[in-house]
């Protein structure tokens, strides 16, 4: 599931671009997953999202 991924690359502190990358799409593709996440969500930045993915188990610390 893509927003799964997207949530973990945000929790590993990785920007849009960095998102894009690794998951083989484009920057605007990433901004098109991250802002819909924030709002499904409830998030009200990407700070917010790693507290998720950490929260949730999909990031640990030194997992970078």
């Amino acid at each position: 599931m893509r927003a799964r991924e997207v949530l973990q690359c945000v929790g590993l502190g990785e920007s849009n671009d960095e998102v894009g990358r690794a998951l083989h799409s484009s920057l605007e593709t990433a901004r098109t997953y991250v802002g819909p996440l924030l709002a499904k969500l409830g998030a009200r930045d990407r700070s917010q999202l790693a507290v998720i993915a950490y929260e949730s188990g999909l990031v640990e610390p030194g997992s970078r």
